[in-house]
Order: C-alpha cells, then sequence, then structure tokens
C-alpha cells in the first residue's frame, strides 16, 4: 500500500514491497494526488524489494511529469542494490537523483 506523507515543502511516497504488473495501475492511481501537491517530490523505496517494468514505466511518466512538465524536482531514496542496478542499466540515474538504502 502506498503512502503519501507531506513535510518540509516536499511529498513523500513510500511505496510497498512490490510494483509488479498485478498492482501497477493501483499504485499509479495512489501517486496521482501527490503529482498534484507539488513539485518536490521523493518516493521512498525503503519498503521496495521488486520493481517489474510496469513499475519503471510509471517512474518514467512520473518524472516527465514533474521535472519535464511541472519543472520540479523529483528523487528516489533507500533504494536496494538490486534495483539501483536496474534504475542505473536503464538510465535513471542521469535523469533523476537516487540514493541507496
Amino acid at each position: 500500500m502506498t503512502e503519501i506523507i507531506k513535510e518540509e515543502g516536499k511529498t513523500v511516497v513510500k511505496t510497498g514491497a512490490r510494483i509488479d504488473t498485478l498492482n501497477a495501475a493501483q499504485f499509479e492511481q495512489e501517486i496521482q494526488p501527490a503529482l498534484e501537491q507539488g513539485v518536490n517530490l521523493e518516493i521512498d523505496c525503503s519498503e521496495l524489494g521488486y520493481m517489474a517494468s510496469s513499475g519503471l514505466r510509471i517512474l518514467q511518466a512520473t518524472m516527465r511529469t514533474v521535472v519535464r512538465s511541472l519543472g520540479g524536482q523529483m528523487k528516489l531514496t533507500h533504494v536496494n542494490d538490486d534495483i539501483f542496478d536496474i534504475l542505473k542499466m536503464t538510465g535513471f540515474t542521469r535523469h533523476i537523483t537516487v540514493e541507496r538504502a
């Protein structure tokens, strides 16, 4: 389950344990309010243990909205090594800040 917290001028989205084909659409719907609350977005991946390509697609769309359309900032925090490797391989680390766990 996704949790959205507004704190210190930023919006923090806490992911659940997985973002995969089964829950990607729900995750995408749940983060929509965060996109409306501001342009400083942090996605806390401390519980995230698995992300499928559908999760990468959602991150790309979110990044496009926050960074390119709204001129804001987006970063991923507490990313485990396996997911960091995927994000690096797919080029996400060149476009947004990704902080390891």
